[in-house]
């Protein structure tokens, strides 16, 4: 064996050693799945942030029944983009035009009738008779496309038996039935031989939203006859996520009047408040302040200067300022109990109640009902090994293992989300912990203590200089060879 063989099992042994086991985190919970699929999803309840390390969920994973991770991906549930494929006929009606006229080519002037709704119930000639009974040859058709809220992609064209070959025509678009927009040319093509066919029949169209479309054929032929016109696209929006709302948290008075002080386990970005008013004829303009609590380092260790620890300091942000009440209307009552917030990251909330308006009511001062509200995230995992599956959280000096969902799902299309069949997943009971591992047991979001920083850096240099002593041996040995 060489010295780089040698190197490479000791790299490989050293990577092994520190592979994730459920051992690792602080707490966790079985997973129970429905039916069999080969990827599971799972929306991340409340309950895990609260025990997890990080907000950003990067201590998050999952294990089989052997205690191997599981391949995984985290996707985010705030508003997603939408795509609905859309399918929809329209109404046409016939042009009419001398093939030698070239303003009849160009404008193929007609008068148009339309209902209150902008929609067309009648099309006719410039000597006033309906289009349908004109004696001109036919040169085109007048589609109208105004019910369709949709951007145009497609055009299906569907004409009698009696057109054949190629037909090519121009295209344009109006919203108005009189200024018009070239979109391009477009061919249909129909042959029959010796019983076969060959057909096309679509047309390209440059995905806008317009009220009328204009088909002006282009041959000396006449335009065929049309049976049907079918238009596709697909019509894009947002879908707001749904929040994901924590239980009711203690709190503590401030060290004012009508102030009250919410602290949370780390710090979440947070969407939404929702403060109980539970008396009639409640009125409390109110402030929500946020802070972010920052400890001093003890130490600077590249300096070698120990410094005397410096008490955390508490920096309040002003998040919003509203109106909370229960006022009563004819036949019931208006309440107003939630606040909204723009997802600032903190981990302590302040709400300071002006008393012009009376206050808002509870028990011996003791702060109101508050509940939190964020956006959450889905999980997905890939299922291997044998269940039951076991999420686990809670390790402070975690890094994130996530993959992006294309890699852990390669045939997964956000357009057609419906294409790949997942399974579902949820916590087969409340929030357990786990036996906790030496490196777990560190506060949530505090960095792990500079005593054991320093044995991890003297183990790692230690291991390199042995690996580095090995490899020069081996390579003396070697030299000692070729020279004998």
């Amino acid at each position: 064996m060489n010295w780089k063989t040698l190197l490479c099992a000791a790299l490989f042994a050293s990577t092994a050693a520190q592979a994730d086991a459920p051992s690792d985190y602080r707490s966790g919970a079985l997973l129970r799945t429905e039916g069999e699929a080969t990827w599971y999803r799972l929306n991340v309840p409340m309950s895990v942030y609260w025990a997890a390390a990080h907000a950003d969920l990067r201590d998050l994973r999952v294990f089989n029944a052997a205690g191997e991770a599981l391949p995984y991906a985290l996707t985010s549930t705030e508003e997603r983009r939408t795509a609905t494929y859309r399918e929809a006929s329209a109404r046409f009606f016939p042009l009419y035009g001398s093939n030698s006229d070239t303003a009849a080519q160009e404008g193929l002037s007609v008068r148009i009738r339309r209902d209150a709704n902008g929609v067309l119930v009648e099309v006719r000639s410039d000597d006033g008779t309906p289009a349908a009974e004109s004696d001109a040859p036919l040169r085109g058709w007048l589609l109208d496309v105004s019910a369709l809220d949709f951007p145009l992609e497609r055009l299906r064209l569907d004409w009698k038996n009696g057109a054949e070959g190629f037909q090519r025509f121009r295209i344009e678009a109006s919203d108005d039935l009189e200024h018009w927009q070239h979109w391009g040319e477009g061919q249909i093509a129909r042959l029959n031989f010796d019983g076969e066919r060959i057909e096309r029949n679509e047309i390209r169209l440059p995905k806008s939203k317009t009220r009328y479309l204009r088909l002006t054929w282009l041959t000396p032929e006449v335009a065929a006859t049309l049976n049907a016109a079918t238009l596709f696209g697909v019509q894009s929006g947002y879908q707001p996520a749904p929040l994901l709302w924590s239980e009711p948290i203690e709190g503590s008075k401030g060290n004012n009047a009508g102030e009250f002080i919410w602290k949370l386990p780390l710090t979440l970005p947070l969407e939404r408040l929702h403060v109980a008013v539970s008396e009639p004829n409640t009125l409390a303009p109110v402030i929500v302040s946020g802070a972010w609590r920052t400890a001093k380092p003890e130490a600077e260790a590249h300096l070698g200067i120990k410094k005397r620890p410096r008490p955390a300091q508490d920096i309040w942000q002003t998040l919003a300022r509203g109106l909370l009440y229960r006022l009563p209307v004819q036949g019931g009552e208006d309440v107003q109990e939630e606040i909204d917030l723009s997802g600032a990251a903190v981990n302590q909330l302040r709400l300071q109640v002006d008393s012009r308006g009376g206050g808002l009511w509870q028990k011996a001062g003791q702060p109101p009902q508050l509940r939190v509200a964020i956006y959450g995230h889905q999980l997905i995992f890939l299922a291997r090994g044998e269940p039951p599956y076991r999420l686990a959280f809670g390790r402070p000096d975690a890094q994130s293992a996530a993959l992006p969902l294309n890699t852990l799902v390669p045939a997964y299309d956000s357009r057609q989300p419906e294409k790949v069949k997942f399974g579902n997943a949820d916590l087969a009971d409340a929030t357990a912990p786990v036996t906790p591992a030496k490196n777990a047991l560190a506060t949530p979001e505090e960095p792990a203590p500079q005593g054991k920083a320093y044995a991890l850096w003297a183990t790692l240099l230690a291991g390199v200089a042995l690996l580095l002593g090995m490899a020069v041996s081996l390579l003396r040995g070697e030299k000692k060879v070729d020279a004998g």
